[in-house]
């Protein structure tokens, strides 16, 4: 009988397994209740929005060109730290000739939180759109419906540009200084 008790100890040392009961309990020595942790940031995230529409919505004829041709308010929430100016870009992809640029400003101080409606922020810079001018240009797709992109672009850094600078060369500028970027959707289609 010793010896059936001596061969039992051995075998249960050298197996690589612990006894059914020694793992019942080291599980339960190791196993801690911890509260389920969240954590939630109490920083909005960078986000552009308009009054004047929600994401995915028709941009009202007052802002295009069957109205008064307009800028829509926009409203900005979230500048990432770190930002030191912000640029928009307002482009149509589903023009019949490429992308069509609708606007485009640069230096918008980063303490912006609002471009009121039919203006530009005070010291921001307008480039040339497509339309040869530097300023707003309201949606006038020439057939069905198209999406308008308002883009907004968070730098750590100024541009050094010249009033009336393309698209192209305000995205050549920025290479390398967008801290973060977002974007607000419209529609519109002519009656």
């Amino acid at each position: 009988m010793a010896i059936a008790v001596l061969v039992a100890s051995l075998v249960a040392a050298c197996s690589p397994e612990p006894p059914i009961e020694e793992a019942r309990a080291a599980d339960t020595a190791t196993t801690t209740t911890r509260p389920l942790v969240t954590t939630t940031s109490t920083v909005p995230s960078f986000s552009i929005a308009s009054p004047a529409f929600q994401e995915g919505d028709v941009i009202p004829a007052a802002h295009t060109c069957d109205g008064a041709d307009v800028s829509p308010e926009l409203v900005i929430v979230g500048i990432p730290e770190g930002t030191q100016t912000l640029t928009l870009i307002v482009d149509d992809p589903d023009a019949p000739v490429g992308t069509w640029v609708h606007w485009v400003v640069w230096n918008i101080a980063a303490g912006t939180k609002e471009i009121p409606e039919a203006s530009v922020s005070p010291g921001a810079i307008q480039g040339t759109n497509d339309f040869g001018k530097q300023k707003y240009g309201g949606p006038c797709p020439p057939s069905g419906t198209h999406r308008y992109f308002f883009k907004l672009y968070a730098l750590d850094a100024p541009l050094v540009l010249k009033s009336g600078a393309t698209k192209v060369q305000i995205e050549e500028a920025m290479k390398g200084h967008v801290l973060a970027q977002t974007e607000l959707i419209g529609l519109y289609r002519r009656k």
